[in-house]
Parts: C-alpha cells; structure tokens; sequence
C-alpha cells in the first residue's frame, strides 16, 4: 500500500466552524488541522514515470507542503469494507490514465485535535461521534492501520427468524429489533403464510416486506376506507386528492401511476446526440414533475436527509415512463421557531424538542446546503423553493397544546422534459431479466420506509440513524447518462 499525502481537508471557514462545534460538546479542544491522505492498493510496483503520474493525479487544492498537522491525531476512513463513491470514480481515473498495476485508492482524513487537557473515555466518544459518520466511515489511530480497506471480509449470513418454533412471539421481537413498522395485523398474515410454506423467513425477506408494504411506500392508511361517526364514507383520502384531476384532466398525460407525473408541453428543439452527433432535433416536448417530502430524515440528520430528498426526487423524475430528462428543481422547508443565539425574538418561547431529532436551527444552517450540494453535484440547478417557521401555543380540545414543525417539512421538487412516446412504460412479461443500477448497496437508509412510517418515538435512536440515506450524486450522474444514452434511441429505446 501506498500513502500518499494531499492539502488541507477543510476551508479555513469550515476549520473555524468546527472547533466551535468541538469546543461546545468537548471544553478541551483548542484547535483543529486536518489534512487529506490517499491510500493506494497496487497490483504491482510503479515505475518513476508512473509514480509522477499518480502523485499529479492526487495533487488538488492547496499543497501539501504547507500543511501541517499538530495535536492528538486519528484518521477518518470510509466505512470497512466498503468503497467509497470517490473511490470508485479515482480508480477510473488512475486506471484510465496507464495505471492498471492500481487496484484501488482510497481516501481519508487525517484530523489534528489540539487539546490543552487529556480526554477521558467519554469525551473521545463524543469527540470522535462530531467528527466522523458512523454510518458510512470508520476512525483508525494512526494512518499505518489504512492497510484493513483493503482487506476482503465475508458477508454476514442471512438471519433466519424462527416462526415455526416461536411463533407471533418470535415476529414481534425481530419486529422491534429491525425497525419493520409492521402492524398486527401484517405479523398475523407473515405467521400464518411462512407456516403453511412450512419455512421460516430471513432477514432480507422481512426487511423488503416492510418496505413495499409500508405506510410510506403503499399508502394503506391514504387509501383505507373510512367510518365516521358510525357512518361509512365513499372518499378515500387519496380519493380526495385525486378528485381535482378527475374533474379536470385536460393536458395531463399521466397522474399517480408512475414515478413523476407528465403533462403536454410544445413543439420545439432539443439538443441530444443522433448518430454520434449533436444535433437539434424537433419533437413533442411534454414536462415531467413532481414535488415530494422528506421529513423524517431531515429531522434526524438534515444534510443528508435533504440531500437524498433532492436525489430521491431527481431519480424519480428521471425514471418516469420509458425515460426522462431532469431539468431544474426546488427545495422548500418548513420549521419551527430557530431561536438564533444572541437573535432571539420576543415570541420565540423554547417550547422543547424530542431529543433524537435536532434542532430547527440546525436544520436550516445544513438541509438547504445537502439539498443544493446534491442537485449541483448531479448537474442540475435548484431555482426555486420556499421557507417558513412557525410554533405557536393554540388552544386545543383538552387545553392548550403546542403546534410547529419540531419534525419539518423538506419539500423537494422538481421538472424535467420526456418524449411522447416514452410516457407510458411497456408490459413486463413474466421471466423478463432486470437491470439494477446504483452503487454498492449497505446497511444505510434501509429502512427509510418503515422508519419514516412508524409513530414517533417508537423506533431506537440507531434505527432512526440508521434509515437516513447518504447522497451520492456521482454514482447518480452515472445512472442518468445510462437512461439519457436510451431514451435518446428513439423507438430502439429498450
């Protein structure tokens, strides 16, 4: 393994920032440095000349000749065994230029602390949480230890979950223990069908369960039919949504049946490659939209909950019918009260907040940078959204009780353009071989379905971690040229 060494990790600003959020939850921190460190896993030995190449390869932002790193010192890696979407894309570049003896570089942080006291077990933990994310990195003591990336681990069996023998009492404890959200009712139906299977069921067959028949994904709840002081009603409440376009559908060539609706746009150009060449091309040009939330996760962790919003929303757009192009989007937040320090206002009472969500400031100073960073890193532009907060002490059925946004709305939308022809998606014949496209998949943001449908407070503080998504705009991009490069076929579109 090679290491080799880069600039500072952080903006001065960010450096600056950090020590005050280090200072605030850990007294003793006084400064901070950090520094970047590739880790090169080779095949075989560079040449000189190939050595050169790699070392201008890794050479960008500041030098790192003037970079010095002081204090008690640990490095942040990417999660054990996984790869990194950076890593992913460095690789590609290495091998791309000459370099096929690289195997694989990998990168990390290696954070300077300058303490003027020790710290004891409890402050490193806490030191150690703010600077790393426990779900998709890793902190080693010292940079000889990066050799472990490296290594090749076996994947953890599947979980087998013993109905047969436990019975509904066996399904609830794996209920809990993996967050599924699942209602009696469900437990009653899994019990009843793997025992005339006369199987048990694993993990990954509970888990996929959860996820397609959450409230979240299905809409049990939307779409249930309702009893109202003793009277049975006709409307569902996803019905009610519905109305308007039943009552006024005109120019709407789709509506809550695909990932995105699409409505009728004009003729005009547009500019894509035909035969190896760019060139304008004129067709029906119809728009696809949509406008989603992603409350629950921006809640527990904002930038990366926003950021994903932004992703999920962009992938959904771009998945529509048979294809489409994601062109511009939006982002929009509701809060409560932010309670700026040293800002406060006259009606901004601190009514509390449940501990494992953050607060309305915090939300606000980190989601609209996750959701911008995402959309800019994809290569599409966030134009438009909104923001408000709002907590106020009203009366209620049994007093007064307080209402705001503690769990927020992040808004997340956004339109693009699709062929006429590609609005409606073909049959899929049974047997037919599907093509999954993405990155490695890992035990983050599974779950994000059940979690975000159970009554608050029920899930672990780990789980409610746990089910956040993390961005990868990147791998995204990728995903997108794919259904680009399609789409652009025309009537050969697969």
């Amino acid at each position: 393994m090679l290491m080799i060494q880069g600039g500072p990790a952080l903006s001065r600003f960010r450096v600056e920032k950090m020590v005050c959020q280090l200072a605030e939850a850990v007294p003793a921190v006084k400064g901070v440095t950090t520094q970047w460190l590739h880790f090169v896993d080779l095949h075989s030995a560079l040449s000189d000349a190939q050595q050169t190449i790699l070392n201008r390869l890794l050479e960008y932002g500041p030098s790192h000749h003037d970079t010095v790193v002081t204090g008690r010192q640990w490095v942040v890696v990417p999660r054990l065994g996984t790869i990194s979407p950076w890593a992913t894309k460095a690789t590609d570049i290495a091998n791309n230029c000459g370099l096929e003896q690289v195997h694989r570089i990998e990168r990390g942080i290696l954070w300077g602390i300058e303490l003027d006291e020790a710290l004891d077990e409890k402050s490193e933990a806490t030191l150690l949480s703010l600077i790393h994310d426990r779900m998709t990195e890793a902190v080693l003591e010292s940079a000889d230890d990066a050799e472990v990336l490296f290594t090749t681990t076996e994947p953890a069996p599947l979980i087998s979950v013993d109905i047969l023998g436990g019975g509904h009492a066996a399904l609830e404890q794996a209920n809990g223990e993996l967050g599924l959200a699942l209602a009696e009712d469900e437990i009653d139906y899994l019990v009843e069908n793997f025992r005339t299977m006369g199987r048990n069921p694993n993990d990954i067959e509970l888990m996929m369960f959860a996820q397609a028949n959450s409230e979240h994904c299905r809409h049990k709840i939307f779409n249930a039919d309702w009893i109202i002081d003793g009277q049975s009603r006709e409307e569902t409440l996803f019905g009610m949504i519905r109305d308007t376009h039943h009552n006024n559908s005109e120019g709407v060539l789709s509506a809550y049946k695909d990932n995105a609706a699409v409505i009728a746009g004009s003729r005009g150009e547009r500019f894509f490659p035909k035969g190896g060449k760019y060139q304008a091309q004129e067709e029906e040009i119809d728009i696809v939209y949509k406008a989603e939330t992603h409350n629950h996760p921006t809640a527990i962790s904002p930038f990366p909950g926003a950021a994903t919003g932004a992703g999920g929303e962009i992938r959904d757009g771009g998945a529509t019918g048979r294809g489409s192009k994601p062109k511009a989007g939006l982002a929009g937040y509701s809060v409560s009260n932010l309670r700026i320090p040293g800002a406060e206002q006259p009606w901004e009472t601190d009514h509390g907040k449940p501990s494992r969500i953050v607060t309305a400031l915090e939300i606000m100073l980190e989601a609209p940078i996750g959701a911008a960073a995402f959309n800019n890193e994809f290569g599409r532009p966030a134009i438009n959204g909104y923001f408000r907060t709002f907590e106020e002490k009203v009366p209620g059925p049994n007093g007064a009780e307080v209402r705001g946004y503690h769990k927020p709305i992040m808004l997340a939308g956004g339109m693009g353009n699709i062929r006429r022809p590609d609005v409606e998606k073909n049959e899929i014949p049974p047997g037919t071989q599907i093509v999954v496209l993405g990155g490695p998949s890992m035990l983050i943001g599974l779950g994000g379905g059940a979690a975000s449908s159970m009554t608050s407070g029920k899930s672990s503080e780990n789980l409610d971690f746990a089910s956040v998504q993390r961005g990868n705009p990147e791998m995204e991009r990728r995903c997108q040229e794919v259904i680009d490069r399609c789409w652009q076929l025309g009537e050969e579109n697969p």
